[in-house]
């Protein structure tokens, strides 16, 4: 069974078309009368969008998420830091190793630091020993010590050896 649809302005016209068109069983089935039904147009919104109070609400539930949020990534933030310096004194401690056993020097004496370990570290892009990305300074000054960094306890997760 077809439904033929005819748009008037407002009106909204229903009219059986095809073999249908004159049974009144098929204006029975469709819940119509014999004569055409007109439907009633939908009135449009006054004002539509948003009301203060919703979004308002959508701020304070952006504002909680960003509370939730941003001290874990400062959190994280800081520990990868603080993992990358340590593996940075890690190399360095290695590096000061492998200089005293190929130069024959022994634990408590003076290292240049930075131009004697050059040779035995990998250089950043700069060619430079790769700095603590916290911002500290490292500092090496004898064979047997670990080296330390300027942030070395300054800072939660601290920036020292294990």
């Amino acid at each position: 069974m077809r439904v033929g649809c005819i748009a008037n302005r407002a009106e909204l016209l229903i009219e059986p078309v095809g073999p249908l068109k004159n049974h009144t069983m098929a204006y029975a089935l469709l819940g119509l009368d014999s004569r055409m039904t007109t439907m009633k147009p939908t009135r449009p919104l006054k004002n539509p969008g948003f009301t203060l109070v919703e979004i308002m609400i959508v701020v304070a539930i952006i504002g909680l998420l960003a509370a939730i949020a941003i001290p874990n990534l400062v959190r994280a933030r800081a520990s990868s830091q603080a993992n990358a310096c340590i593996n940075n004194l890690r190399k360095l401690d290695d590096a000061v190793n492998q200089f005293a056993i190929e130069n024959g020097k022994h634990t408590g004496d003076d290292i240049n630091y930075p131009s004697d370990l050059k040779p035995y570290i990998k250089l950043n892009s700069a060619g430079r020993i790769p700095p603590c990305p916290a911002g500290g300074q490292y500092d090496v000054n004898k064979i047997g010590q670990n080296p330390t960094c300027s942030l070395n306890n300054s800072l939660t997760p601290a920036h020292v050896l294990p």
